[in-house]
């Protein structure tokens, strides 16, 4: 055997390179695909979870009508669909400046439940002793109040000692579930550690009670879109989030940038708190948040941290949210086949971006496409 074949290194029979441009068209269609792909998968494993589909499988229509239907059946539900819509969409918010920035905040489950405490802890102590308009004023500082300083500790860490924000953030969320717990504790001597619903503190109803918060969210993505992209503090949260030494380098204080961008992604999530807490519940549990800080991360990147975009895919996750619980009503499935359901689309979805940024090439065809383009040259 010659040196030279021993020498001879072997082409991989599959290669994975990164795309160098994108087509955006492309990128839609991969995920329509997915999606499309997912649905099918699910309708597979709905015939064999689910008996009544066994029994009449011309019900495979109603399978998937169950999506449409678990929103728009009902005026009823199409109003739940845009209010959950609005609460996700506005923690998801709430997380993108510090996404863009590469501050990989996981605590915004935290950061809503405290400001929720926050508002529910002025209504208990000044529910029905100062005038309703005053009390909602209060509730709302006090959410905002909480939330931000909830999200600017992690901040202070890593800004001054370079901490691993994701692993703080998440350990905050935890905190924050029994700072409540001991709230409830002290607020119901009983010991049934359920607060019931409190008679004050109620955001007024603008011909549905859900209208108000729609709109205040869909302001906030208005308002946070330009933030971002025509600001001169979202010019250095980009910068940031690109490349520390370059924020640097042009003058940037990076340390006051994390800082300044917490406080804010922290205050938004208390305004999310807020909405849930005079709103909606008008009480607190250590379940208010409703595990929407998580989502609102899945939320946030499907949309790409674009405040725009994000409105889509809340809405695509709440889509599937409702249609798979109507599906657990319709053909009276457990309380965990939605979550199965909601986990298979998801995971096609999530799939699909390696394929909108990855190209895969298999042995000789790589090649041959570079001999081609050398042709060319």
């Amino acid at each position: 055997m010659s040196t030279a074949k021993k020498n001879e290194v072997r082409e991989p029979l599959i290669h994975l390179s990164k795309r160098t441009t994108v087509d955006p068209v492309r990128a839609w269609a991969i995920r329509i695909a997915a999606i499309v792909l997912g649905l099918i998968v699910c309708g597979l494993v709905a015939f064999l979870l689910i008996e009544k589909l066994n029994d009449h499988p011309e019900r495979i229509g109603d399978f998937y009508t169950a999506f449409i239907k678990g929103s728009f059946s009902t005026s009823r539900k199409f109003w739940k669909f845009l209010k959950n819509i609005a609460i996700l969409l506005c923690v998801s918010l709430a997380l993108t400046p510090a996404f863009r920035m590469r501050f990989w905040n996981i605590g915004g489950e935290g950061q809503t439940l405290t400001g929720v405490l926050g508002a529910i802890a002025v209504d208990f102590y000044l529910g029905g002793k100062v005038p309703e308009w005053l009390l909602l004023i209060l509730m709302f500082f006090a959410a905002i109040l909480a939330g931000a300083v909830w999200g600017v500790i992690p901040a202070l860490f890593k800004a001054r000692w370079g901490t691993n924000e994701t692993l703080f953030t998440l350990m905050m969320n935890y905190v924050a579930t029994f700072l409540v717990s001991y709230f409830l504790v002290v607020w119901v001597p009983s010991g049934s550690s359920s607060l019931g619903k409190l008679k004050h503190g109620k955001l007024p109803s603008l011909g549905n009670d859900y209208l108000l918060i729609i709109l205040i969210v869909l302001a906030l993505a208005g308002i946070l879109y330009v933030y971002l992209n025509y600001t001169k503090h979202g010019y250095e949260i980009n910068v940031v989030g690109e490349s520390v030494r370059t924020a640097q380098y042009v003058g940037i204080n990076e340390k006051k940038v994390i800082i300044r961008t917490m406080i804010l992604s922290g205050a938004l999530c208390g305004l999310a708190g807020y909405l849930i807490g005079a709103g909606l519940d008008q009480t607190i549990t250590t379940e208010s948040a409703g595990g929407q800080g998580f989502t609102g991360i899945m939320v946030a990147w499907l949309g790409k941290f674009n405040p725009l975009a994000m409105i889509l895919t809340a809405g695509l996750i709440q889509l599937l949210n409702q249609g798979a619980a109507q599906i657990s009503q319709d053909f009276d499935v457990s309380g965990a086949f939605p979550n199965v359901i909601i986990g298979i689309i998801l995971f096609f979805i999530i799939g699909s971006e390696f394929f909108i940024n990855y190209e895969i090439h298999f042995r000789g065809h790589h090649s041959h496409a570079e001999a081609g383009k050398e042709a060319v040259k």
